[in-house]
């Protein structure tokens, strides 16, 4: 059950890496708005785009690409305002946060990391500002994390890139408020996709960063929904260039 955001009913919602983990549940929350949905990931989403399509009688437009060849990225974001309507909504969700040492990264690895986590999401949003501008305004959402305020060891090309995203987020709200597009960015807590769980997660390592949260329940990716729909809706609307940290209570801002 989520909030209900009556403005998006019909709003075209585009998101990057939408077929699965946090994505998929985003999907699922637009589309039980009402929001017309079209979003990219390599790997098929057939499957998930026929579940989709059972449980809301509408069918997210599914594009496949790798986000790190920025001309398929402007030309998903193309087929999608085609399809839907000019992109009112983005979501930069896409992210890899493999696990490497300082010492071991090669130029070609921090390439790769960059394009993945950051400049993916620069080119995403500088391409949909003509559409949102002539249609009046819109909303943009950048998915960072909270890995980056912890300090954490391991994996400092991803690192990096959260950083670099609520900068750039900073600086975009301020050059398109004139426009009435919004940029705001969402940093995550530990949320346990089945990626993380399969890859990452050990009860040793989950019970000590449960332990560092206020709210001792672990976080999943439905947790993330309602805070992207209020950022996506109109109930936002005096809200821009903020960094909104959802991690049951681990780092704290302000």
């Amino acid at each position: 059950m989520y909030a209900n955001f009556p403005d998006l009913k019909d709003t075209s919602v585009f998101i990057t890496g939408g077929g699965s983990g946090i994505g998929a549940a985003l999907t699922d929350g637009f589309l039980a708005q009402g929001a017309r949905v079209a979003f990219v990931q390599r790997s098929d989403a057939s499957a998930f785009c026929d579940d989709m399509e059972a449980k809301h009688g509408r069918r997210p437009l599914f594009l496949p690409c790798d986000i790190t060849d920025m001309t398929a990225l402007k030309a998903a974001i193309d087929a999608a305002a085609e399809a839907h309507g000019a992109v009112a909504v983005l979501v930069n969700n896409a992210a890899n946060d493999k696990r490497h040492k300082t010492e071991e990264v090669d130029e070609a690895f921090w390439d790769w990391s960059q394009a993945i986590n950051l400049k993916a999401y620069f080119f995403a949003c500088q391409h949909v500002i003509a559409g949102m501008r002539a249609a009046g305004g819109g909303s943009i959402i950048n998915f960072s994390s909270i890995s980056y305020m912890m300090g954490n060891a391991g994996y400092p090309a991803y690192t990096t890139a959260n950083s670099g995203i609520n900068g750039m987020t900073r600086s975009l709200a301020r050059e398109f408020g004139p426009d009435n597009i919004r940029v705001n960015a969402l940093a995550p807590g530990w949320v346990l996709t089945q990626k993380q769980k399969d890859m990452w997660v050990t009860p040793e390592g989950l019970a000590a960063h449960i332990d560092r949260q206020c709210l001792k329940s672990e976080l999943a990716p439905e947790d993330m929904v309602d805070p992207v729909l209020f950022l996506a809706s109109k109930a936002s609307r005096a809200m821009t260039g903020q960094a909104l940290v959802v991690d049951g209570g681990v780092v704290v801002t302000g």
